[in-house]
């Protein structure tokens, strides 16, 4: 990988990550059954990336032995977004994004036994550094209201994010990210387009340009990007780097919810910056041992 071509792809998945981190914002702000707004965010965005892979002339081809794994991970996106969402609700931008950020963590541990790939004492590091962040990032933390189901709702979100992740980091080498995510989006789709007719969706018009972002630019572009990113590093390097999503989420919340943090919120996100330099750093200087540098 030469230096120009890593410095893009650093840039891609830093970019990625704070479209992603629109979704606070936005699924706090949408007010709809939650089964409806995801049905709807994937449904939309499942149709731009469509005739978008239509108009790059990508091959929708799905080998037979590879079917089983995209459509589990289509389950597992989809479990991730209703139940991330759940967290939303059920408390603030701030404690639904953090308890999500016990991902990174998740990842570590899974990874190494999924993939049998090497445990690195350094991820693990960063992880528990992750999680000290996230203790202090979460306000007002009180297991007796509605925060406790909230940070249940995220840990599982997060676990079903980490074993979806891991489960397609063999497969975007062999085909096309967008690909993957309209295969997922239909899944998605189609699973929950009966509660439509389950669930009151009389209001959908008047977050018809919420829905449009999110589906756009948090899930078409966003989560597209950070699929692409798993060619060019593992899922525990991404995951950490990730970290800045709730950081960048709060920041959001501020300007467009008015959801102020706290000093203990500052502490952690600090906490939760100083992961993702140090990661960025170690993957920079492991790269930069086989970087090409042209000649001047």
């Amino acid at each position: 990988m030469n230096k120009k071509k890593f410095s893009v792809n650093l840039i891609e998945l830093n970019l990625s990550i704070l479209l992603i981190s629109t979704s606070g914002a936005l699924g706090k702000y949408i007010d709809l059954p939650i089964p409806i707004t995801i049905g709807s965010r994937a449904l939309l965005a499942g149709i731009i990336l469509f005739f978008f892979c239509k108009w790059k002339n990508y091959s929708f081809k799905i080998e037979a032995k590879d079917l089983q794994t995209v459509l589990f991970s289509g389950i597992l996106l989809g479990l991730h977004w209703v139940t991330y969402f759940y967290a939303l609700k059920l408390s603030n931008v701030a404690i639904g994004m953090l308890s999500l950020f016990t991902y990174p963590a998740i990842t570590a541990i899974l990874e190494p036994l999924i993939l049998k790939t090497k445990i690195l004492k350094f991820h693990l590091l960063l992880s528990l550094l992750v999680l000290i962040g996230i203790y202090f990032l979460v306000p007002d933390f009180d297991i007796g209201n509605d925060n406790l189901k909230a940070v249940g709702f995220g840990i599982f979100s997060a676990f079903s994010y980490a074993l979806r992740n891991i489960m397609m980091k063999s497969k975007v080498g062999k085909y096309n990210g967008s690909i993957l995510m309209v295969y997922q989006l239909l899944i998605i789709t189609v699973i929950l387009f009966p509660f439509y007719f389950i669930l009151d969706s009389s209001n959908m018009s008047t977050y018809v340009t919420e829905t449009i972002l999110l589906a756009i630019v948090t899930t078409a572009i966003g989560h597209t990007l950070f699929l692409y990113s798993f060619k060019n590093f593992s899922t525990i390097t991404a995951s950490i780097i990730s970290c800045a999503q709730p950081v960048y989420g709060i920041i959001i919340g501020v300007f467009f919810l008015q959801e102020y943090p706290k000093f203990t919120t500052i502490i952690g996100g600090g906490i939760i910056i100083l992961t993702v330099l140090a990661e960025s750093l170690r993957i920079y200087f492991i790269n930069k041992k086989t970087l090409t540098i042209p000649d001047r």
